[in-house]
């Protein structure tokens, strides 16, 4: 896959992005400033560099200026993301040197297939962009009933990478930032699947599938639970055995979460109705 250099000084956006490039695969390089963005390239050029417009110490404009001078760099993709929305923005940021031009807020499940549109050609590795990489739904594999899924994960950009993922698909879709807010909503909803991170403050993913299992008028939601964690083996053991539908590792790719998903929920009906045609 690409080398992608990442220029954003605002650290939600900046951890958005590269989450997302990770999750398809992409290896990241980020810069929270104009000048290191434009040493971290002269230093290891990458196959496509991501700037936002607002920096400090060196502007986008002034960024594109400096690399599209360098004959070592000037070929490289230069892609703008900016929350520049004016009439003419755009032709102001592709005539300052920029290759190419997206909008804040980004699209999560547009993202990076945009910017594979402008590198595949100069990546071996990488396949030509085809619609594939869009979150659309899939006829037997999507459900698209309107399911409820509160999902619990004390990180705010997690939580909205979350909801933009799901709720397209036909998700009706509930966050909460810690265990106890999420076990209120739980109770509150009674939904049909749990999502949630391993790792938080106070009460982990952990203690969330023992409270949950331990409730009879509960214990029969699936959970799944996500992790960052690198005890990756002992960690999914140890949820399995409490009860966790799945133990899902990240990055992940969003589709391949949805996919995981409607299994889950597939496997939790015919647990509850068996196979029936009329359910």
């Amino acid at each position: 896959m690409a080398r992608i250099l990442v220029i954003e000084d605002n650290p939600d956006n900046l951890e958005l992005m590269t989450y997302l490039l990770k999750a398809f695969g992409h290896q990241t390089l980020t810069a929270c400033d104009g000048e290191k963005g434009i040493q971290m390239a002269a230093e290891s050029p990458p196959d496509l560099i991501v700037c936002d417009i607002h920096l400090p110490h060196a502007d986008g404009y002034a960024v594109a200026k400096r690399l599209k001078r360098n004959p070592s760099l000037a070929s490289i993709p230069l892609i703008a993301v900016t929350a520049l929305a004016m009439v003419g923005d755009r032709e102001r940021v592709l005539a300052g040197g920029f290759d190419g031009y997206l909008t804040k807020p980004i699209d999560p499940q547009a993202f990076v297939g945009q910017l594979e549109s402008h590198l595949w050609h100069s990546v071996p590795s990488l396949p030509p962009p085809s619609p594939a990489w869009q979150l659309s739904a899939q006829p037997g594999k999507l459900r698209q009933d309107g399911a409820r899924i509160v999902a619990v994960d004390d990180n705010p950009v997690n939580r909205e990478l979350l909801r933009q993922t799901l709720e397209p698909s036909g998700y009706q879709v509930w966050l909460a930032g810690e265990v106890v807010e999420g076990l209120v909503l739980i109770w509150q909803i009674r939904p049909d699947l749990i999502l949630s991170d391993q790792q938080m403050p106070s009460q982990d993913g952990f203690e969330l599938i023992r409270q949950v299992k331990a409730e009879p008028a509960l214990a029969a939601i699936p959970v799944v639970l996500l992790s960052s964690s690198c005890w990756g083996s002992r960690d999914r053991q140890a949820a399995l055995s409490l009860g966790a539908a799945r133990f899902i590792e990240r990055p992940i790719e969003p589709q391949r979460l949805l996919d995981e998903i409607a299994a889950c929920l597939q496997a939790s009906d015919e647990d509850a109705y068996g196979d029936r045609p009329d359910r």
